[in-house]
């Protein structure tokens, strides 16, 4: 359940951050929900669990990991964003 969210998470943030605020459009929309996704699984699978605590029922839903997620998505879609607008423009 928890890997299915953080994919979720990761791929809506990575078609918002094209969609509205038009970032990574080098890269294309499907690029960036691909790229979210990405993040956002192995924030939640590898980031998360460093620093937090684990959830109360193995498998169950976990916040702080959701929290986590989405954090390294979003930094990960921000650098891509300005990585691609600084080198390949």
């Amino acid at each position: 359940m928890n890997t299915f969210l953080w994919l979720l998470a990761g791929a809506l943030l990575g078609w918002g951050g094209y969609t509205t605020m038009k970032l990574n459009q080098d890269v294309g929309r499907t690029a960036a929900v691909v790229v979210g996704a990405v993040a956002g699984v192995f924030g939640g699978k590898l980031i998360a669990p460093l620093f937090a605590t684990t959830e109360l029922a193995p498998g169950g839903f976990s916040p702080s990991a959701l929290f986590f997620a989405v954090a390294t998505s979003t930094a990960v879609l921000v650098a891509v964003h300005m990585a691609m607008s600084r080198w390949f423009r």
